[in-house]
């Protein structure tokens, strides 16, 4: 493991620096925790006289709107007064434009209409990397590696375009028609085929992969806690037992939360029914408790071993998760201390379509526990700064340096375990970030996009024999090997981009070199689970996950005997 002053690289380069399963997931960043939404009439509602605070906002707007030296936008104006008084409360109270309020409540939503394909750009060229299993895409037979090369005659190849503004093309309303026109190559030949698609909806799945790790242990990742995400956990679960399941890992690294209720959804399969899993209270909302209740007669996975894997991107909803699991004495937590997000915000809708998401209150665990890190009032910037100042003090890399902001001793419901509050979850077996592998050079790359461009090409001219030589991806992932062929073949795309080669540097990255481009061609031959099944091979968290779940001393750390 290496320092900060060991890399070619400021600290904060490294932090920005995602794990390579992150090229693969939209990151969504739901640090607030949503729960029921009311009419904001209702808040005007509860004064029965207009405040002096709020007849002197009303004046100025007006004195602005009207005297004025020049013509100004009063619908601007207005927002601009909501977001400078959020800025003055804590991080997570945000006010939304209609647009802005759309893109966050999409991912959580559960679907969204459109045509149903997974694509990536390469070379300013829409590429198809699957398309929805049933969906519009695939019915009208839209194939992996099709190239998309124009929308409702519109050329969207070779023009620069954004991928948002090729997705608002893509998607619409349910039930309506977009042409697309697809280059595509088929046995050495050319072919331009023009399909019309009917949008319909698309389910935005929450689990990233769910499988058997091994015939005792399976493994779920979660990415988010949508609408769905109970739901699909339920299925995962149910499907994961027919196959052998006893115990289970349950990744919940680099999520950053989402809704309340999916969390309390989740432990009720995790946990006894009846079980406190996190109870809520503010200065003008009573306290609220939530118990754990399964969907069935019995909750599907109470019992068997189980490990949380969290990391310091973990958060919100998948905070409330990981402590719930470990107040209750129910399973071990391995990683990093997770975010330290402990506010939950109610969303207000406004007819125009915006919304405000105001804090009203903190959660706790169920020992009683704030996990809410500290912040300074109007300082958002200094806020979203720790987990660079994490990896500058050394904490990410080294349990003995973090700084606990609340040296409270609180208890595990169970076992009586110590257990801390004020910035996150600990986790009951640390494991460090692992730079060693993680070099400027191979920052380069990744930065241009070329190892994805590699793998596209290299997808495309061996599709049909990787499915013939690989029947599944089992097959894959146990026997395909990256080859000094295919290395080669990145280093010269590198070299065409510009960027200065580095022997050493090259060699020290080697191992994530190999993973990324194993793991991305699984995830377009297969799917994406397959991408995690490589990943999980090299990542630290899961094989620590792995070890403790089948060690004899599993229940020594569940009772912290060690």
């Amino acid at each position: 493991m290496l320092s900060a002053a060991n890399l070619n690289e400021s600290p904060i380069e490294v932090m920005k620096h995602k794990t390579p399963r992150t090229l693969l997931l939209p990151l969504f960043a739901m640090a607030a925790i949503t729960i029921l939404a009311f009419d904001p009439q209702s808040v005007l509602n509860m004064r029965q006289a207009t405040p002096p605070a709020y007849q002197k906002l009303v004046t100025a707007e007006r004195a602005i709107s009207e005297l004025y030296v020049d013509s100004v936008d009063e619908d601007k104006l207005v927002e601009d007064a909501i977001r400078g008084m959020l800025e003055k409360l804590d991080p997570h109270s945000t006010y939304s434009s209609p647009e802005e309020t759309k893109e966050l409540n999409e991912p959580l939503q559960g679907n969204f209409s459109g045509i149903g394909i997974t694509f990536n750009m390469n070379n300013d060229t829409l590429f198809v990397i699957q398309t929805v299993a049933g969906g519009p895409s695939e019915r009208v037979g839209i194939l992996a590696g099709d190239r998309i090369i124009a929308v409702n005659d519109t050329s969207i190849a070779g023009v620069n375009m954004k991928n948002s503004d090729i997705m608002k093309r893509l998607r619409g309303p349910k039930g309506t028609d977009v042409d697309v026109r697809v280059l595509r190559y088929d046995q050495g030949a050319v072919d331009t085929v023009d399909f019309r698609i009917t949008r319909a909806d698309i389910p935005i799945t929450s689990i990233d992969a769910a499988y058997m790790v091994d015939p005792a242990t399976a493994y779920i990742r979660i990415n988010k806690f949508s609408a769905e995400t109970a739901k699909e956990m339920r299925e995962a679960l149910a499907k994961l037992k027919k196959q052998g399941m006893k115990q289970l890992i349950l990744d919940l690294t680099d999520n950053g939360g989402g809704y309340l209720n999916a969390a309390t959804e989740i432990l009720g399969e995790l946990l006894p029914s009846g079980e406190l899993a996190v109870y809520t209270e503010g200065l003008n909302q009573p306290r609220f408790d939530a118990y754990t209740k399964s969907s069935g007669k019995t909750p599907l996975f109470a019992d068997g071993r189980l490990v949380v894997m969290t990391n310091q991107y973990s958060a919100s909803a998948s905070e409330i998760t990981a402590g719930a699991v470990q107040d209750q004495d129910r399973g071990v937590i391995v990683g990093r201390r997770s975010f330290g997000k402990g506010l939950v915000q109610r969303p207000l809708p406004f007819s125009d379509g915006s919304m405000i998401r105001l804090t009203v209150a903190h959660y706790y665990t169920p020992s009683g526990r704030d996990i809410q890190k500290p912040y300074q009032k109007g300082d958002e910037d200094a806020y979203r700064r720790d987990i660079e100042e994490r990896f500058n003090h050394g904490e990410l890399m080294h349990r003995d340096s973090i700084r606990l902001t609340d040296s409270t001793e609180y208890h595990t419901l169970k076992a009586g375990r110590v257990v801390y509050a004020g910035g996150g979850i600990m986790p009951d077996s640390f494991v460090g970030l692992d730079t060693t592998a993680f070099t400027k050079y191979y920052r380069n790359v990744q930065a241009k996009g070329l190892i994805n461009r590699y793998v596209i090409n290299y997808v495309d001219a061996n599709r049909a024999a990787l499915k013939k030589k690989y029947r599944n991806d089992e097959q894959f992932v146990k026997s395909f090997e990256v080859t000094d062929d295919m290395l080669r073949a990145v280093r010269e795309l590198a070299d065409k981009e510009g960027i200065e080669f580095d022997q050493e540097q090259f060699d020290r990255s080697l191992p994530l070199f190999k993973m990324s481009i194993k793991g991305l061609i699984g995830r377009d031959v297969f799917d994406q689970a397959t991408y995690f099944k490589v990943y999980n091979d090299y990542d630290p968290i899961f094989k620590e996950a792995l070890r403790i779940i089948n060690s004899p001393d599993y229940d020594a750390i569940l009772k912290g005997e060690e």
